[in-house]
């Protein structure tokens, strides 16, 4: 439950469409809803600090939770942003997995390191998950992004700007809104980032090649920063200056204007709206800077932006942070930097991703249900099987999950909220007024009861009571706490480990060593992947199973020790990542090394955390504080 509702202020510009308007024109559904979310405010979580990265001076944050919570805290905090890059779903009906590698088994990594031989990538095995879905009716899709832009724009500084990355799924849609949001007159730019690639499918279609994102580019007002970016000119331009003044300088004289060769490289050209010099990862496979996150985004696109409506030690924000890189690319810069992502794979590859950087910075988690589970594609899955008796139906509306059969009751719709709409994990009267006078209306007639799970409510005597005084239905309602449901989703991982003091060095310390390594979801996944894989085997294309080793060291993709604190927020003391060749990335420090299966700290350790290359995190105690 929310401590309390922080207002959506500023409102939306005097004089554009207004909400109600732009939702007839549409025809949506649920514009009240909204209407009345904006009224109510955005809902102020408890935030807690999981970890603290350096000293962090700068007050850097990554957060784990919804843009809208995030917005609500930071306006608490009386924090404003500068500029804002967003790169939200883009409502393309796509589900977005995470390739999974399996590591190398340290005695494994050591035969091939005494054979001198380097690992080669095609050798790695690996599934994908789904990491989270971008499927989104475009109703609900624009009433979340209008919801996200308020609070958005709640937290933006009168100088600030807001970059909003979309494609042609969406794109002129969320236009609209940002019009209304931030006014007209404030739309600055839409710039073309051409992404091209000539091959593949895409040039089979009948029709354009398509091979461009856009990015709309507004301010808050008028007195917005910006900093003129160049490029350098082509040689083609270059060649133009063929002509030599009796200094001995070049130039080419242009409609009258005499321009010298080296005033133009110096100056250099202005960048235009249309960027087609910044690569996409399509076009360029191989780069260094890819962490293997669906979506992400190239280094060189932030740095322009960055670079452009910003200035060292102004505070960039990005609330649909991905793979990390607009908080990456603004430590670099020397900016300060939010990043804050629903999914847990975010934090995970923002944090490493900082700390190898040399970042400082606080990983925050808003306690607003979202911790209970990874990612909304895997824990919607796992749900629909946890709820007993729950099964599609065919005659219901989307609205409902599916439903349960009961002998005396008949068929009995359940609504489980959307994991990947923030809107709908709350239950409040707006929602609960949708579901008595829209969604059961809707239902047939012998529909005697229905069943609405929730993540979170805003007061339940006051849902009750709501649903008690009003007389419009006589279906029963039955309200439940989906977290009871949520608890069960992830199960921590079993390890054996043993500690003694380190004689391996001179600087003696600790050296905990990890014998066996358990995790039964991930088990579960690669036993599924090989099911599929023997399934759709032939000749051609033979089984070939994944096979984990009896200590199930492969399993493992990070491990850290806290010899600070046996409880409470986590203090990465000694901390190693096992890249997926096997090489080891010692605090945040490249190496050629390959994992031998043991982590070394000066001070005991008293906590030992361990990340499954799924990304679930378990800690284990493995001394007390005798202090």
């Amino acid at each position: 439950m929310p401590i309390k509702y922080i207002p959506f202020i500023p409102e939306p510009i005097e004089g554009q469409a207004v909400l109600g308007n732009f939702n007839r024109i549409l025809k949506y559904k649920g514009a009240d809803d909204i209407s009345m979310t904006l009224q109510r405010g955005m809902p102020l979580y408890e935030m807690e600090r999981q970890e603290t990265v350096g000293e962090n001076p700068d007050g850097n944050m990554v957060i784990r939770g919804e843009c809208v919570s995030a917005c609500a805290y930071l306006k608490s905090k009386g924090i404003q942003v500068d500029l804002v890059y967003i790169d939200p779903p883009f409502a393309s009906g796509a589900d977005y997995a995470k390739k999974v590698y399996i590591r190398r088994n340290p005695k494994v990594a050591e035969a091939i390191a005494q054979a001198e031989r380097e690992l080669d990538v095609d050798e790695l095995k690996a599934f994908e998950e789904k990491m989270y879905g971008d499927v989104w009716n475009k109703e609900k899709y624009l009433n979340w992004m209008y919801e996200n832009l308020m609070a958005i724009k709640s937290v933006m500084s009168e100088t600030a700007s807001i970059y909003v990355h979309l494609d042609w799924h969406i794109g002129h849609y969320v236009k609209i809104l940002l019009d209304e949001i931030l006014g007209e007159e404030n739309f600055q730019r839409e710039i073309i980032w051409d992404i091209q690639v000539l091959s593949g499918y895409k040039t089979i279609a009948p029709n354009w090649v398509r091979g461009h994102d856009t990015i709309f580019y507004y301010s808050k007002s008028e007195n917005r920063v910006f900093n003129k970016q160049k490029q350098p000119h082509k040689q083609e331009y270059l060649d133009r200056f063929n002509k030599i003044d009796k200094d001995g300088r070049k130039y080419f004289d242009g409609r009258g204007n005499i321009v010298y060769l080296d005033e133009a490289i110096e100056k250099g050209k202005a960048v235009g709206d249309v960027w087609s010099d910044i690569m996409s990862f399509q076009q360029n496979a191989t780069a260094a800077e890819k962490v293997d996150y669906s979506t992400q985004k190239p280094e060189a696109l932030l740095e322009r932006i960055i670079k452009a409506s910003s200035n060292e030690g102004m505070i960039v924000a990005d609330f649909f942070g991905g793979s990390g890189v607009t908080a990456a690319v603004a430590n670099k810069l020397g900016r300060k930097f939010i990043h804050c992502d629903i999914g847990l794979n975010s934090i995970q590859t923002t944090r490493d991703r900082l700390k190898a950087d040399g970042a400082e910075f606080d990983v925050l988690e808003i306690k607003d249900g979202v911790q209970l589970y990874r990612n909304p594609v895997q824990t919607m899955d796992k749900i629909k099987s946890l709820i007993p008796g729950l099964k599609n139906e065919d005659s219901l509306d989307s609205f409902w999950e599916g439903a349960i059969s009961d002998s005396k009751l008949g068929t009995i719709p359940v609504y489980v909220p959307n994991l990947m709409d923030s809107s709908s994990k709350l239950l409040d009267v707006v929602l609960m007024n949708r579901i008595i006078h829209q969604a059961i209306p809707d239902l047939d007639n012998n529909i005697k009861k229905v069943i609405v799970y929730y993540v979170d409510i805003t007061d339940e005597a006051e849902i009750r009571k709501f649903i008690a005084e009003d007389d419009s239905t006589t279906v029963e309602i039955e309200l439940r706490d989906l977290k009871m449901i949520l608890d069960d989703v992830i199960i921590g991982d079993y390890a054996e480990f043993h500690c003694e003091e380190n004689t391996e060095t001179l600087l003696g310390g600790y050296m905990l060593t990890i014998d066996k390594f358990v995790s039964d979801r991930v088990l579960s996944k690669i036993a599924e992947f090989n099911q599929k894989a023997l399934l759709n085997s032939s000749e051609k294309k033979p089984y070939k199973p994944i096979i984990i080793s009896d200590d199930g060291l492969e399993l493992i993709e990070f491990i850290s020790v806290d010899s600070t604190s046996s409880e409470g927020e986590w203090h990465s003391d000694s901390e190693i990542k096992i890249d997926k060749l096997g090489y080891v990335i010692k605090n945040g420090t490249k190496t050629k090394e390959f994992w031998n299966g043991k982590i070394s700290c000066e001070k005991k350790p008293l906590r030992l955390k361990i990340r499954n290359i799924c990304g679930d995190e378990t800690v284990w105690e493995v001394c007390r504080n005798e202090e």
